[in-house]
């Protein structure tokens, strides 16, 4: 398993091994030992997500209020999208900057998102299966969206007619999220991953 910071602080890409013969394959495709060593905390595991997409499906660009955030470890079980993280923390040296993955059932590579930034992906192949696991269960109040076309972001997205949800498709764009107080601050996030305990959980005062 190989795993490399990309140009994101707090954004992973894991590579797992694979063990193939004419029966089949294996491989990790989770170390939570690993990861921690890499990220310098352990990903508290409070909910695990299953999405299906259609091809030229984007969804996206979502984040969550912090503290508590949502940590992600992000992988595609079936076809391929480009997954998409995206900096939207106030403060950060890389704000407005985004990376693009490809995860797909070939490689098999997974992302790892930590708190405060923002995830989305576009959908390769139809029954695009994507599978999360998350720090924190859902919290509707607590989550946002941040239009995945604003101009200001110009995610190359390789979809000709991207489909949106509607929530998706009515999101403010980055600078009306940022005006009207949304977006996560970058010291804030930056204090939240260093207060967490060694189980991954946070302090019990949110720090």
């Amino acid at each position: 398993m190989k795993i490399r910071e990309l140009g994101i602080e707090g954004a992973w890409e894991i590579t797992p091994q694979q063990h193939g013969d004419p029966r089949g394959m294996f491989m990790e495709w989770y170390r939570f030992d690993k990861l921690a060593e890499a990220v310098g905390h352990p990903l508290r595991l409070a909910q695990g997500n299953l999405s299906v997409s259609s091809r030229g499906v984007v969804r996206g660009i979502h984040f969550a209020d912090v503290p508590p955030g949502q940590a992600k470890y992000v992988t595609c079980v079936r076809g391929a999208v480009v997954d998409v993280i995206v900096d939207i923390r106030l403060g950060s040296p890389t704000f407005g900057r985004w990376e693009a993955v490809r995860l797909d059932d070939v490689d098999r590579r997974a992302v790892y998102i930590s708190e405060g930034l923002g995830h989305g992906f576009c959908a390769l192949t139809d029954d695009a299966t994507l599978t999360y696991l998350c720090s924190t269960t859902y919290n509707p109040t607590g989550e946002h969206t941040v239009h995945p076309l604003d101009p200001e972001l110009a995610i190359e997205w390789p979809a000709e007619a991207p489909q949106l949800s509607a929530r998706d498709a009515a999101a403010p764009s980055l600078a009306q999220a940022r005006e009207s107080g949304l977006l996560p601050r970058y010291g804030a996030c930056q204090a939240f991953v260093a207060g967490l305990r060694p189980d991954g959980r946070a302090e019990p005062d949110g720090r």
